[in-house]
Order: C-alpha cells, then sequence, then structure tokens
C-alpha cells in the first residue's frame, strides 16, 4: 500500500495577500477555487506545485472552524495535511481499530475522504482520501476541480518534499502518526522523526515559536533559488538563505 502527499493546506485571516505572496515568491498560480467551501464560511484557492497542491482558506463569516483554528494558534498558519492512499478501506479499518474520531467522512463514486480529529491524531488535521481512478503521481485530484493542470509552474519550485508538523512531544507524535498510517518512523540527518511516504516525508520537529502543535514547515524542491529568494526579499519574507515565511510558514528548501 502506498501513501503520498497529495495536499498541505493553510489557514489565514484573509486570502488574497497570501495568494499574491505565494504566486510572487514560488511562481505559482491559482488552478482551483472551490466554491463548495463556502457552506463552512471559508473561501480557499489551490495552487498545483507540480502534482501537489498547497491550499489556503480564509474566513468570509465569524464563528467558523478555520476562524477558531485561526485564534487558537494566533495567526495564519498550517491546517492539514492530506494525504492520497491506493486503498481506503484498510486505511478506514485501522482508525477504526484505534477508535479514532473522523470530523468527516464522504464515500462518493469517484473520491473518497476520510479527515480525523486532531484530538485524537495529536499535530494538525490528518486526511487520508482515496481518487478513483488517480493511481498516477499527477493523475485526478477531486479538492483540485478537473482543470488544474493549466496553472502549473515549476520554473521556480516544483515539488513539495517534506511537511514539517511541530510539537513539544515530537518523538511521540511521530510514534502516533505513524501507528495510524502503520508507516516505522525514522531519524533525518538531524535526529528529527519522519515518516517516508511514496513521495515526500512527514517530518516531526520541536515546536519552539510558542504557538503549539501544527504545521509549521514545507519544504520544497527548488528550480530556480535566485529568482526565489529575490522575489522574498522584495516583500521582507526572506529569513535566510535557506527559508522564507509566508503565512506563517516557514518554507525550506530541498
Amino acid at each position: 500500500m502506498w501513501l503520498r502527499l497529495r495536499q498541505l493546506a493553510l489557514v489565514a485571516n484573509k486570502l488574497a495577500p497570501v495568494i499574491d505572496e505565494l504566486r510572487a515568491v514560488f511562481g505559482l498560480e491559482v488552478g482551483h477555487r472551490d466554491p463548495g467551501v463556502k457552506v463552512f464560511g471559508l473561501e480557499n484557492a489551490l495552487l498545483p506545485v507540480g502534482s501537489q497542491f498547497i491550499e489556503v482558506v480564509a474566513p468570509i463569516q465569524p464563528n467558523t472552524a478555520g476562524g477558531r483554528y485561526l485564534e487558537r494558534r494566533a495567526g495564519d498558519g498550517g491546517y492539514m495535511v492530506i494525504l492520497q492512499c491506493d486503498d481506503h478501506a484498510p486505511r478506514k479499518r485501522r482508525v477504526a481499530e484505534l477508535k479514532i474520531r473522523k470530523v468527516m467522512e464522504d464515500d462518493s463514486a469517484t473520491y473518497c475522504a476520510m479527515q480525523l480529529h486532531p484530538r485524537d491524531t495529536g499535530g494538525s488535521f490528518l486526511e487520508v482520501d482515496f481518487q478513483h481512478g488517480g493511481e498516477a503521481p499527477d493523475g485526478p485530484w477531486a479538492p483540485a476541480g478537473k482543470n488544474w493542470k493549466p496553472a502549473v509552474r515549476t520554473d521556480v519550485v516544483r515539488a513539495i518534499t517534506a511537511a514539517e508538523i511541530q510539537s513539544p512531544d515530537r518523538n511521540g507524535l511521530a510514534v502516533r502518526w505513524g501507528e495510524i498510517l502503520e508507516t516505522p518512523v525514522a531519524k533525518d540527518a538531524h535526529g528529527n522523526p519522519t515518516l517516508q511516504l511514496e513521495n515526500a516525508k512527514l517530518r516531526f520537529v520541536d515546536a519552539t515559536d510558542g504557538r503549539g502543535e501544527g504545521l509549521g514547515g514545507i519544504e520544497l524542491a527548488v528550480v530556480d533559488r535566485k529568482r526565489l529568494l529575490d522575489a522574498a526579499e522584495k516583500l521582507h519574507r526572506r529569513v535566510s538563505d535557506d527559508q522564507v515565511l509566508i503565512a506563517g510558514i516557514r518554507f525550506t528548501f530541498a
């Protein structure tokens, strides 16, 4: 059985400024906006990074789950880690065995979604989905609509290579996610526990920014570092030669 990192969701107070910065710094373009998220009091945009996606959601009315998450984590930041699997049934059985609650579950003829309760998983929202006909890495992905490929831009960045989840107990959280995803925990060169997926890593790091547990960083495969850093510098988003900060997320480079 395989698992791919297919989509990472950020939550922001305002959508447009974050989208503008992601476009300017990483050369990305919006591939889809889902009107369906309005039912949750949100607006969104998805930007393809190769065959993966960065989604940004923002509340458009008071008292939404996204708005409460913004308050809890003191501003813009990471929201969800969304994985694609090749077989949903055993993933659902595993979650049932572990008695993990589900925030959302949807089984349709083309797409099956399972979003897990963060109080049972720790870390961030974790979602494991199945796309019928989505065996190829660049295959269809329902959350991104049917016409996202013309928006793919890979002249600055070409892929998401890691999601970085921060926690005061990085080792315990890695073990928990490894248990849920039935994936062994390894260590990276810096001693951080990691889970290796088919196309990327989930890396677990110490929470040191005072914002608690959550999706804190995204690692990208970079094609044109100079262009990226020059654009980040103009927007005052450059932290170092190896990091920029946008929407509360540490973007680092593979």
